[in-house]
């Protein structure tokens, strides 16, 4: 890993100062009009309010972007009219030119960076909310994913989460259902880690382990030489988008979401590990020799949560309390996560939203994620009465580990919805959480995070 000093990339003052300035400009005056309203008992104008919340993110793109999509999949962590209009915001980050590429790669590699390369795209061929990825080949002849982050991310992170401060200090003020310090700190703490691609490689290098000689997953190889804190180079994974398969047959789709659950909870229950952004642009699929979906390619490691072996523990005896109806069981979990302070009424609130998520692995039966419900309503109806019930009884303290957790849950379901998938969940899960006792995921997450130097869960 190249351990160029971060000399140009310091959180300067002035980058900070006027990403304050851009952030504060265009929201400072919505959550002023929210405030006012809401602090007067004066609602008919909250969609409004929504709309122009959103409007005033859309307009910044970057790491707030990715905050306010977060936000939207946290039941009442945002009035739900916010939420919908915040969950609709793109994180695409407009790409760098050529000449802001070619001084970021001499910033990173040294003036003589592209000898190193047999090829390198001035063209980016993605872009996302912190960074975007070029095409390039290696000495050796190996297709290349070139990663490099934008300049002065650390500054705009930085100003965003001071600005997500003032609207979760706000929103306290606002009688709220879910009490939000611990979802800033688990924010805070994920963003600025997703500034760190050498964290970033490492969390690639131990998804390589979990999943060396998987196969229904791909992951790619690391070029520690061509790679620095803010440039990841990879090998690249051919594969097509996901949304590609949405017409192909059912073999085919089911095919995928197999592997999409293996992708996610595998690693969880064995290891500890989530991958916490499950945005269709993170997974790509590659095909069989006969041009049919193998399995699926995993690109994106910047958003990465590590759980001590206790919290894995805690998911399964809350999926067997459900299961069961086994209440003792259920409450244990819910303190196992860090839930405190839970009177008889939020459990029952709690586990609107648990039954949710569990739902289709509570049967054992093949079915469709949203079982004939509507999908564009899913999870709707659940989180409409979750916010009537914590208006009533709350509000409650989520705890941070909770946060991508439920986050990734989601975005996971969505992939099912996409795929319109028809699967035994059921077995699926419990075929999975098989080895998923404490002592077993201990021992073996200090044996593969210690051979992928990333460090172990406090």
């Amino acid at each position: 890993m190249n351990d160029r000093p971060p000399d140009k990339e310091k959180n300067r003052l002035t980058a900070r100062a006027r990403r304050y300035a851009a952030v504060g400009a265009n929201v400072g005056g919505v959550a002023a009009r929210i405030a006012a309203t809401r602090l007067f008992g004066l609602d008919p104008e909250r969609d409004k309010e929504a709309a122009s919340l959103a409007a005033a993110l859309g307009g910044l793109k970057g790491p707030i972007m990715k905050v306010a999509q977060l936000l939207a999949t946290i039941p009442e962590a945002l009035p739900a009219e916010y939420a919908l209009e915040l969950g609709q915001l793109q994180s695409q980050a407009p790409p760098m030119g050529r000449p802001f590429v070619r001084r970021r790669m001499a910033a990173e590699l040294g003036p003589e960076w592209e000898g190193k390369f047999a090829s390198f795209e001035r063209e980016a061929a993605a872009s996302a909310s912190l960074g975007q990825v070029h095409r390039a080949t290696s000495r050796d002849g190996r297709a290349l994913a070139v990663k490099l982050q934008y300049p002065d991310m650390q500054s705009a992170v930085e100003a965003d989460l001071a600005q997500l401060g003032v609207l979760f200090s706000i929103h306290r003020r606002l009688r709220p259902a879910v009490e939000t310090s611990e979802i800033l700190q688990e924010i805070s703490a994920r963003l600025r880690e997703e500034l760190d691609y050498g964290l970033e490689a490492r969390h690639m290098r131990l998804y390589g382990i979990i999943f060396d000689g998987d196969p229904l997953i791909r992951v790619p190889e690391v070029l520690p030489e061509l790679s620095s804190a803010r440039l990841l180079t990879m090998t690249w994974l051919d594969g097509r988008r996901l949304l590609d398969y949405k017409t192909h047959p059912l073999e085919e789709r089911n095919r995928i979401a197999r592997a999409m659950f293996r992708a996610w909870w595998y690693p969880f229950s064995h290891y500890g590990v989530i991958h916490g952004d499950p945005h269709l642009g993170n997974y790509t699929v590659f095909e069989d020799g006969e041009g049919r979906a193998a399995g699926v390619n995993l690109l994106d490691y910047g958003c990465m949560r590590s759980f001590a072996p206790k919290f894995i523990q805690g998911v399964v005896d809350l999926y067997r309390g459900l299961l069961h109806n086994d209440r003792a069981l259920v409450v244990h979990a819910y303190e196992t996560w860090g839930f405190t302070g839970l009177s008889n009424e939020l459990i029952d609130i709690l586990n609107i939203w648990a039954k949710f998520i569990y739902g289709p692995m509570l049967e054992d039966r093949v079915r469709t994620i949203a079982d004939n419900t509507n999908p564009a309503m899913y999870g709707r109806r659940e989180a409409f009465r979750v916010h009537q019930g914590l208006q009533e009884k709350g509000p409650v303290k989520v705890p941070r580990e909770f946060v991508f957790m439920d986050r990734a849950a989601i975005g996971l379901g969505g992939v099912f919805l996409h795929l319109d998938a028809e699967l035994n969940y059921y077995r699926l899960f419990n075929d999975t959480i098989v080895g998923s006792d404490v002592a077993e995921v201990a021992e073996r997450q200090r044996a593969a995070f210690t051979q992928a130097g990333v460090p172990l869960p406090e």
